[in-house]
């Protein structure tokens, strides 16, 4: 999913005070905040939607598993482990798995987490008619319930499904919640480790522990008090006074926050952004220029100017030392100005015969480091702002593009949507990189504890960076500042896990 935007919210006290009085709450009227340890996050992925099946992948997920869990959870290792599920294992063909539902727990509302609830989830991530999800669930052929247990039966031999139904694609719901979707996007009831108790579409919404959470002895905060935050220049001074003790922040204000006193801390992740090329559409019919572009490419700069040092150079999808990385394809094609111009200039183009136009969904200063780069070899881009660009971008109706993602848990999920041939981040569809299928296939073939998977995932890495229809960037960092009241949180890569936290010393 693409990386929303900070957005600006004034503040309008008067009218923030009318919609309080007028908001429906979980627990039938208006709540205050709880005493204790309360969490005031300031979110600026402060979710759209609270429907995990319509919110979809994309960084707000971190805000939704507040409320919602998920059969499994990423560990500090980013390995699939226990959340809703206690323990799951395969058939001996692999093309089958079943999960086994911790017993006696419930949702929000009452209702049972059993089998058929997480039968009921998988199926309507498959099958609603605004999923955000049913991509991400194409090897699973039919689940089936039985009390606590859960069989998944697949398309496929894919042991990817324990990394893959996680707090991205699978964060569960109330099926008695979920028979009203359009209720449920502004009233979520799950079985996390928090409870809303008063939300206000769009700008705030408050919890409470959930006593009922499988692992509540190990939720120390007693509230959260999560607002959408202003503007990226107000939040360190909202932290400062107290008005937050958490929040995402801009790297062009981590050094203000330092100063503040505030702890600042980059969670890792697997953010990458990348330049998207419609190889079906001219010029990049013609693989010199595809060539060129990769060469023309300078992506120190973008570190230096977007992220004030705090991201990385990129030619990946995936950080160096995770276990998709893969060595081989480091720089396969470095920053070389002069090397692109020859390329151009052998596949016929003079300077300034290419004239693109670069459509991207709102300003951005990525935009204008391509733009500058390209035209150093000759290459003329225009810039063109559309506020609609996700329809025509997936629609592969684009010729030239950027895109952001904050990656996937699974890592062949990764792969697939980049370089697969229905991958929603391929521009190119139906291409994809000879030899992409058999890679892929070997991956899920693959047991994610066998000692082959580091190399044979690798391996896949390798064949999908072949496309052409994409140019790998940089990465974003995550980057939170909080009070130093908050302890450490783990380092869950890109999840933020609220077990075993403390405020002030609780």
């Amino acid at each position: 999913m693409p990386v929303p935007a900070r957005r600006f919210r004034g503040t309008l006290a008067l009218a923030l005070a009318a919609a309080l009085t007028a908001v429906l709450t979980a627990c039938g009227g208006a709540a205050g905040s709880a005493g204790g340890a309360t969490l005031k996050w300031a979110s600026s992925y402060f979710p759209t939607h609270w429907d995990p099946v319509v919110s979809g992948s994309g960084a707000q997920f971190r805000e939704l598993a507040l409320v919602y869990a998920s059969l499994t959870r990423t560990d500090e290792q980013g390995r699939a482990v226990p959340d809703l599920a206690q323990s799951w294992e395969y058939n001996a063909a692999g093309d089958q798995v079943t999960f086994h539902v911790r017993p006696g727990l419930k949702f929000s509302d009452g209702e049972p987490v059993d089998g058929a609830a997480v039968k009921a989830a998988i199926d309507r991530a498959k099958n609603q008619k605004n999923s955000a999800l049913f991509g991400d669930l194409t090897s699973i052929k039919a689940v089936t319930a039985n009390g606590l247990d859960v069989v998944v039966q697949l398309t496929q031999v894919d042991h990817q499904i324990p990394q893959l139904l996680g707090e991205r694609v699978l964060q569960i719901a109330s099926p008695k919640a979920a028979a009203d979707p359009a209720k449920l996007d502004q009233n979520p009831v799950g079985a996390g480790p928090f409870v809303v108790t008063q939300l206000i579409p769009g700008t705030k919404v408050v919890l409470k522990k959930n006593p009922d959470y499988w692992d509540a002895e190990n939720i120390h905060i007693d509230s959260v008090e999560l607002t959408s935050a202003p503007d990226a220049s107000t939040v360190v001074s909202g932290l400062r006074t107290g008005v937050y003790n958490f929040a995402d922040i801009a790297p062009s204000q981590a050094d203000a926050a330092k100063k503040a006193g505030l702890d600042v801390f980059v969670l890792p992740g697997f953010n990458a952004s990348n330049i998207s090329l419609n190889i079906n559409k001219a010029p990049f019919t013609n693989d010199k220029v595809v060539d060129a572009v990769r060469y023309a490419v300078n992506r120190q700069e973008f570190v230096d100017k977007l992220t004030f040092g705090y991201g990385s150079a990129t030619d990946q999808p995936f950080p160096e030392g995770y276990v998709a990385y893969d060595p081989q394809s480091k720089n396969r094609y470095p920053y070389d100005p002069e090397k692109s111009r020859q390329l151009l200039a052998e596949a016929g183009y003079r300077p300034g015969d290419i004239k693109l136009d670069l459509v991207i969904d709102k300003a951005d200063p990525a935009a204008e480091i391509v733009q500058s780069q390209l035209a150093a070899v000759g290459i003329t881009v225009d810039i063109k702002v559309n506020k609609n660009w996700a329809t025509p971008f997936f629609a592969k109706d684009l010729t030239f593009s950027l895109y952001g993602t904050t990656g996937r848990d699974s890592a062949l999920q990764t792969l697939t949507a980049h370089f697969g041939p229905n991958g929603p981040l391929n521009l190119s569809t139906p291409y994809e990189p000879a030899g992409f299928e058999d890679a892929v296939a070997k991956v899920r073939q693959t047991p994610l504890d066998s000692p082959d998977y580091p190399s044979v995932l690798q391996a896949a890495t390798r064949v999908g960076l072949q496309s052409k229809a994409l140019v790998f960037t940089y990465s974003s960092p995550n980057l939170f500042a909080k009070s130093t009241a908050i302890s450490a949180l783990p380092r869950n890569p890109a999840h933020l896990d609220w077990t075993g936290v403390t405020i002030g010393g609780r």
